[in-house]
């Protein structure tokens, strides 16, 4: 089920200069704490460490790669996302002019409330995993969630089709397809989002969230 925990409502009196200096101090606080995420049983889900921040110039330095042994991410100053690339995954990118159905599977969890928020790797969500069409226009990309039906558990928890940037910014460095041997794992990645670059209910209550995100090509 959808299980949304930990949504941080902003004090009236708090200026919106407050709320992101707030937030802009949890995520400096999350970077240096030894963070494992934990499900409601008490269950860990998935140790996040502590993380050493690269540079974009590192970043390409390095072949577009974060260096795991040193839980590496890399920061993109124009948005404030970092990501970390666990895996780049099997098939091909996305390129130019093309559009291509992805499921995904995911983990949130509110870094300013402290709290796992909505998962959808869990055997309810099995057979309804969150697809987005995702579109590459001249190197921007941008999606929207398959709704009706189909949906999976952001929209139905955030009424949002369009996919927040967040979710988008490893789509320039991996590749999208499905698993066909033991070796070819599909594409893995972690990513702070600030609420500017998140969902709805973060950009109005200005927090940041984690995700670890699994992206896998639909059948056709």
């Amino acid at each position: 089920m959808v299980a949304l925990t930990g949504f941080v409502s902003c004090s009236d009196d708090q200026t919106y200069a407050e709320q992101k200096d707030k937030e802009r101090k949890a995520v400096d606080a999350f970077l240096k704490r030894d963070v494992t995420i934990y499900g409601p049983s008490g269950d860990s889900i998935c140790r996040v460490g502590v993380i050493k921040v690269i540079t974009e110039q590192e970043f390409l330095d390095q072949d577009t790669t974060t260096n795991l042994e040193n839980n590496e991410y890399v920061l993109f100053a124009k948005n404030g996302i970092y990501m970390q690339i666990i895996r780049r995954g099997v098939g091909e990118k996305i390129t130019k002019g093309e559009t291509r159905q992805i499921a995904c599977r995911f983990i949130e969890y509110n870094i300013l409330g402290d709290s796992l928020q909505l998962r959808n790797d869990v055997s309810y969500w099995h057979t309804n995993p969150d697809i987005m069409a995702v579109t590459n226009t001249s190197g921007t990309f941008s999606a929207n969630f398959v709704t009706g039906t189909q949906a999976g558990a952001m929209y139905q928890a955030y009424g949002e089709e369009k996919v927040l940037d967040g979710w988008l910014a490893p789509f320039p460095y991996i590749r999208v397809g499905r698993q066909t041997t033991a070796e070819g794992e599909i594409a893995k990645v972690r990513l702070i989002v600030p609420h500017t670059a998140g969902q709805s209910n973060a950009a109005t209550n200005v927090y940041p969230c984690f995700y670890e995100i699994l992206y896998q090509e639909c059948r056709d």
